[in-house]
């Protein structure tokens, strides 16, 4: 059975969504199980004690985790064209699986939500994609075969899925974004069984 690990930070729940489509695509390829995680808040003083499984949502990620997975889906919401802090201080934490190369060759995705269409969505995927360069996986994005690239008004990239969330964070997910979601959910594991 191959995993595909669905990481991703949220704070209004688009992100999350997203995540939960993903994790559908992934699933729709034989023989492959998703494993949605997430990262915990971190403090500005100080980091904070978080209690070992958050309240709601998806459970918190570990290094194991990580390492074990067969293709990562790595989400985040935008942050001034980056992603969020929380999700960027988990991955400062991975020399580990840099050192040892536990993660070179596998395939990685990314993914967005911001809350305008111009909000820095390109600049949040290609940002996402360097740290996960350096532990030498095999970045995929989607190709114009998902005919919602092509027709989208609302998120969509080539770079990976995107949501536009609106100025109050609480537009919902369009189907052609639930349908890219999905998309780069299947290519992930259809990839992660190939180069297994």
């Amino acid at each position: 059975m191959r995993k595909v690990l669905v990481l991703y930070y949220s704070r209004s729940g688009a992100t999350a969504e997203m995540a939960r489509f993903i994790a559908r695509g992934a699933e729709s390829v034989a023989d492959v199980e998703a494993i949605l995680r997430t990262v915990p808040e971190i403090s500005e003083t100080c980091e904070a004690i978080e209690a070992k499984v958050p309240e709601s949502g998806a459970p918190y990620v570990t290094l194991d985790e990580l390492k074990n997975c067969d293709a990562l889906a790595l989400g985040s919401p935008t942050r001034f064209g980056n992603m969020a802090a929380p999700l960027k201080y988990f991955l400062e934490k991975t020399s580990g699986q840099w050192l040892s190369g536990s993660l070179a060759g596998k395939p990685a995705g990314v993914f967005t939500s911001t809350s305008s269409l111009h909000g820095g969505q390109e600049a949040t995927l290609l940002s996402m994609m360097i740290p996960l360069l350096h532990h030498g996986m095999i970045i995929s994005g989607l190709p114009y075969t998902a005919s919602e690239l092509l027709t989208t008004t609302t998120g969509g990239t080539p770079y990976g899925p995107s949501h536009v969330a609106g100025a109050d964070s609480n537009l919902p997910l369009s189907d052609d974004e639930k349908s890219l979601c999905k998309a780069l959910g299947s290519r992930l594991a259809s990839l992660a069984e190939k180069l297994g």
